[in-house]
């Protein structure tokens, strides 16, 4: 690959999803293809040894081994001399905040749960070792059962095995450690089943054993020199406890015979005694797993329980999680980054200094004067007008804030209040956005993430009690003022950090949580809010030691990590899918409580990126998306044509209402429920070659949506949810689902609707295109999401997560040339258009990567009947140019909106562009102007999107 200046900026990204269906030797096959593509680097999800089912690579096991479910080193080193070859990069999408805890792959958890805090681990991982139930003291609760512990143990699923000198407990295919100085449980019944052997030196070696297993340092250790003879003894005793097993018989005989009465037998609940006093003695509690959330002591990823946080924070945790990384960046392996959930991270700022400084290092280069040495993305989700903060040394966010600009943009904003109402009355009440992210961040507090908010209540109760003044304060108002701040806040996360002052937007951050906090508690003393917005802002006490200190800034940092999920739970996984209100604004980062961009404002959105963030990544689809941009490119063209939905709607009702049931006095599925479906059918419906919907639903994709409407439910936990499944609800849900897309020529409902999805599906079109060439023409990197340069109608995960079939898109790339793009455009329906389209521009960007990344913005104005209609801007450097001209709204125009549909709108081009040897991209003729004046329908006669330029 030839060696670039530091950082190397992408052109452009090409994601892809690597798990046991799509692995290196597979990456390398299409490494070509995406050249041909015009793609610059390769986009990587994780691919560190995860579990190996795994499709996603984020529950990572160990950050210095590759996934050998993914290939092997040879075949990675293959694909990434492959992508070398090619001149191209590799993005790796990197995981520094938590790994999987559900394999034994994971050595440092397992660690922990064989030897709790005096593991040499246990500072690894976030764990509250001391937690207020006295009962967990010095253990890690695991809710992996999937039924309360006592009807578990009794039924026989929790039994402990031996092998090569080592106790284990097995529970399905889960297998846990037994603490070594619990092995005499077993070994004193071993015993006692060797007495007629008491003259064999075999007996006295157990004897011996068992002294040993006295004499072991406890698992509550946590003196350094103690921890060490630990780890060294319990080691010799199990290779002394092999070596006897193999040497004499008896004794293995006898350990089968005693574990045979220690794991019980179903029938007789007096039989698990043994058992379960031997669980009770170990380092973690087992517990069930829909019951346990208020008191998990170990910080997880969200509220998932089997990704646990980690410190990375901790030079020696950073070292260890990324030192094979470090050498992937040092041998050119890894050219860029993606870095996971930053605000997870303790001290995001810091984190980013350090791997900038760690990656410079290892490329034996001088840090950049800008401390950015690797072109590096966070995925940080911004809300409203919340800026990417400036001190982080990154290129910008992995895209989302740019995918939720262009959608809105694409919005008819003048629909809003016939939509809404329609909305409203189609579910029979109306739905306040902002009470309801407030009511959905509290009900998480109060289950998925409740011990995480009792943690901080506790903290800040500490801390009152240091301070005469405010000791008065209970912990029970400490703890709500604690939920409703939180509850309030506006972002995801404030970066208020030790040794520097507080900035204003986190000032405002705070100062707007705890006033709304305090105008929702009217009934609760307002010195108490003070007292925590103090506190959150670093206006401690002067009184204060330095211990105290500690003990106040450590609570505000843990604060800030516990705000981001909750706000990720409330309102990613819970809002949005309940304000269903125009659900392609349901995106992550997105707010569909917004309806619409104008053009003006989604300019100065373009300007300000390229005044902060020229290199930050553009996306439409990611893996995290709640449904592909061509889903939501149909959705979102409903807002064209509100009174077809509004009598759409009423009709789809009625014709639909015979197949709800009545559970609880209620129609399932509800309202909401039936609306969010409509939109959902509209944006995946499937559509033939001769562009004319589907008249029939097949069951594979009856049975996609029913899958994901299944997800969609649970997900907002209004009738059914994960924690509570709603069996009878779920069913109603489904049966409902496959009853109106029955086939049989009694169903009223698709004749109704295959006339909708017509007029969607062309409008669905349009803004598919335009989002597409925005994304890969406006200001930073664009990204394409695998399989997206072709139409893709997938939803949620798991459906965006399946293989990707490149043989057809191969073929069709390669017969492209042999198009005109007249005939591409008549033939949509096959995706060639869209692969036009992005194979041209990606080309185009990779050929003149000076005019893309440091070329100037300049807004462009239309004028005539559909001037709102027409996005247009100029991109500059020195003589070389390029002008841009997406429609938006085009239902206003018609279908396809080219040529004399354009009536009058006009573009007048500035005077700093020569129009000399100017010409469309796409079809190559000649531009037509008459002075600086350029007729849209002349420019848009044969596509209905251009580019011009003098290139």
């Amino acid at each position: 690959m030839t060696e670039r200046p530091y950082p190397r900026i992408p052109s452009s990204t090409y994601r892809l999803q690597f798990n046991r269906w799509f692995t290196f030797a597979q990456a390398r096959e299409i490494v070509p293809y995406l050249n041909a593509l015009g793609v610059s680097d390769a986009y990587a999800s994780p691919y560190f040894q995860a579990r190996p089912d795994s499709l996603h690579g984020y529950d990572i096991t160990d950050h210095n081994k590759l996934n050998v479910a993914i290939g092997s080193r040879e075949e990675y080193d293959s694909w990434i001399a492959e992508l070398h070859a090619h001149s191209m990069g590799q993005v790796l999408d990197f995981v520094p905040n938590h790994v999987g805890i559900a394999e034994p792959l994971n050595q440092w958890w397992m660690d922990v749960l064989e030897n709790g805090p005096s593991s040499r681990y246990a500072p690894y991982f976030d764990i509250d070792w001391h937690p207020l139930k006295s009962d967990l003291r010095d253990k890690v609760l695991l809710p992996i059962l999937s039924d309360q512990y006592g009807r578990v143990l009794e039924r026989g699923e929790l039994q402990v095995h031996f092998e090569e000198g080592t106790f284990y407990l097995r529970y399905g295919d889960r297998r846990l450690p037994i603490a070594p100085g619990t092995y005499r449980y077993v070994l004193e019944i071993a015993l006692q089943n060797l007495a007629e052997h008491k003259d064999e030196e075999f007996y006295a070696e157990v004897q011996s054993i068992l002294t040993a297993l006295e004499y072991l340092p406890k698992r509550t250790e946590t003196d350094p020199k103690r921890i060490a003879e630990r780890i060294r003894e319990k080691e010799i005793i199990k290779r002394r406890l092999e070596r006897r097993c193999a040497e004499a018989p008896q004794v293995q005989h006898a350990i089968e015979k005693a574990l045979a009465r220690i794991n019980g037998e179903p029938g007789d609940p007096r039989s698990f005694d043994a058992l379960d006093e031997l669980l009770n003695a170990q380092s973690y509690r087992l517990a069930f797993w829909r019951v346990a959330a208020e008191e998990i002591n170990y910080r997880r990823f969200f509220d998932v329980n089997d990704l646990a946080a980690i410190r990375v924070e901790l030079p020696k945790v950073f070292d260890a999680v990324h030192r094979l990384l470090l050498e992937l960046v040092q041998t050119r392996a890894v050219t860029a980054l993606r870095i996971d959930h930053p605000d997870g991270l303790y001290l995001p700022r810091e984190y980013f200094e350090k791997i900038q400084q760690r990656c410079a290092k290892a490329l034996a280069i001088a840090l950049p004067q800008d401390g950015r040495a690797i072109y590096m993305v966070a995925e940080k989700i911004l809300t409203g007008a919340e800026p990417l903060r400036k001190d982080w040394l990154v290129h910008g966010t992995t895209g989302y804030d740019f995918a939720n600009q262009v959608m809105q943009l694409l919005v008819d904003s003048s629909a809003e209040t016939e939509i809404t109402k329609t909305f409203h009355r189609f579910i029979g009440h109306s739905l306040h956005f902002g009470h309801l992210v407030y009511a959905k961040k509290l009900q998480v507090m109060r289950l998925a993430l409740a011990n995480d908010v009792d943690v901080l209540g506790n903290m800040v109760d500490r801390l009152s009690e240091q301070n005469r003044w405010y000791r008065d304060f209970t912990l029970e108002a400490l703890a709500r003022a604690v939920r409703e701040t939180i509850a309030c806040f506006p972002v995801y996360r404030t970066y208020v950090a030790p040794g520097r002052p507080v900035s204003e937007e986190d000032r405002q951050v705070v100062e707007h949580a705890v006033t709304a906090a305090k105008r929702r508690n009217p009934a609760i003393e307002e010195s108490i809010f003070n007292f925590l917005r103090d506190v959150l802002l670093f206006r401690f006490p002067e009184n204060l030691d330095a211990e105290a200190r500690a003990a106040h800034t450590h609570f505000v940092l843990k604060f800030q990590q516990a705000t981001g999920p909750i706000m990720a739970k409330g309102l990613e996984d819970t809002v949005f899918y309940i304000y269903n209100r125009l659900a392609a604004l349901n995106e992550v980062g997105g707010e569909p409580q917004q309806f619409g961009l104008s053009i003006d404002a989604f300019h100065e959105c373009n300007l300000d990126r390229q005044r902060n963030w020229p290199a930050t990544l553009l996306a439409t689809s990611t893996h995290d998306t709640k449904r592909s941009e061509d889903v939501r490119a149909r959705m979102v063209a409903i807002s064209e044509l509100p009174e077809l939905w509004r009598r759409s709607l009423q009709r789809w009702r009625l014709a639909n209402r015979r197949w709800k049931r009545i559970i609880n006095e209620t129609e399932a599925p509800d309202g909401n429920e039936e609306y969010l479906l409509y939109q959902t059918l509209l944006g995946t419906w499937p559509v033939q070659p001769s562009g004319v919907p589907e008249a029939i639903a097949t069951a594979e994709y009856i049975e996609r949506i029913q899958a994901y409407m299944g997800k969609a439910l649970h997900e907002a936990k209004i009738n059914t949810s994960w924690i509570q499944p709603n069996e009878e609800w779920d069913a109603a849900m489904r049966d409902f689902i496959g009853r109106i897309l029955d086939s049989s020529s009694r169903n009223k409902f698709v004749p109704a609707f295959l006339p909708v999805v017509q007029e969607i599906a062309w409008l669905g079109v349009i803004n598919s295109l335009s989002q597409t060439l925005l994304k890969l023409t406006s200001l930073g990197v664009p990204d394409i999401y695998q399989g997206n340069e072709i139409w893709d109608y997938s939803l949620v995960d798991p459906d965006n997560r399946q293989p990707v079939d490149y043989r057809p898109r191969r073929a069709m790339l390669e017969a492209l040339p042999a198009s005109t793009p007249d005939e591409l455009m008549r033939n949509w329906p096959d995706g060639r258009i869209k692969m036009f389209l992005t194979q041209r521009l990606l080309q185009f960007r990779r050929e003149h990567v000076g005019l893309f990344q440091r070329g100037e913005y300049l807004p462009l104005g239309a004028s005539g009947m559909f001037a709102e209609c027409c996005v247009s801007f100029a991109r500059r450097l020195g003589d070389q140019w390029i002008v841009v001209i997406a429609p938006r709204l085009s239902s206003r125009i018609g279908f396809p909106p080219i040529a004399e549909r354009w009536k009058d709108t006009m573009l007048e081009f500035p005077e700093t562009l020569s129009l000399e040897h100017a010409h469309n991209l796409f079809t190559c003729r000649k531009l037509h102007h008459e002075g600086r004046v350029v007729a849209v329908a002349d420019t848009l006669s044969i596509l209905p999107f251009a580019v011009i330029t003098n290139l």
